[in-house]
């Protein structure tokens, strides 16, 4: 897979990952919502969101890297003060800059908070069901995508996800993924008008939907 410090601004990336030797991620909807509570807090500064789904042991993203996303770092006063906290200071002053302005900032590492979110769910989760040692595998499977045929494909892969393991007989009828806010009218974070863009409209996104999913095929391409 590369260099996993290589997530790259501007870049489109499936991001996969699952429970250590099938290990359950998600036991109750308070595991469910306390995953996306940490998504929000350490990924949505550094990559937007296009299409997500939880599944009991693992979860797949479509997201594009921010650009020009730099910290402004001020150095805690506390000498021994821990990495976590040392990021979550950092994190708070995110901000955007341009390459003309000047300011002392250090540039995120995505793959960073995509770790710090997996090691805050591990904590959380172990302590939940007093569990104990790594919860995820490592690395996490990412795969860089250009072209935008398999953007769609991969998006309407992701929103399938539970339909391809029988949780149900279409995406709408599973709660833990993007396609409900895809099809509602409520403010999101989700690139909701872009995703709409690729599929013209939304009786377009709801038709690719209902279509054949090539499972194996995109799996192959992702390396899944």
């Amino acid at each position: 897979m590369g260099n996993p410090e290589l997530l790259l601004p501007g870049k489109f990336y499936h991001i996969y990952n699952r429970g250590i030797n099938g290990e359950i991620l998600f036991h109750c909807e308070e595991n469910y919502l306390h995953f996306l509570g940490l998504y929000t807090r350490y990924i949505d500064p550094i990559a937007e969101t296009y299409a997500w789904v939880l599944m009991r042991n693992h979860f797949h993203l479509l997201i594009r890297i921010k650009e020009n996303i730099r910290y402004e770092y001020q150095k805690p006063d506390e000498r021994n003060i821990k990495e976590t906290e040392q990021f979550e200071l950092m994190k708070w002053q995110t901000i955007s800059i341009g390459p003309e302005e000047i300011s002392e900032t250090k540039v995120p590492v995505p793959y960073r908070h995509f770790a710090h979110m997996f090691n805050a769910y591990t904590k959380y989760l172990n302590e939940r069901i007093n569990r104990h040692g790594n919860l995820f595998e490592r690395p996490f499977k990412r795969k860089m995508i250009t072209n935008s045929n398999y953007l769609k494909r991969v998006l309407v892969y992701v929103h399938n996800n539970p339909v391809h393991h029988n949780f149900c007989v279409h995406p709408m009828d599973y709660p833990w993924s993007s396609y409900l806010t895809c099809i509602s009218t409520k403010r999101t974070k989700l690139q909701r008008e872009a995703v709409m863009g690729w599929f013209n409209n939304k009786a377009n996104f709801v038709h690719f939907h209902e279509g054949k999913v090539e499972v194996e095929e995109i799996e192959h391409w992702l390396e899944l």
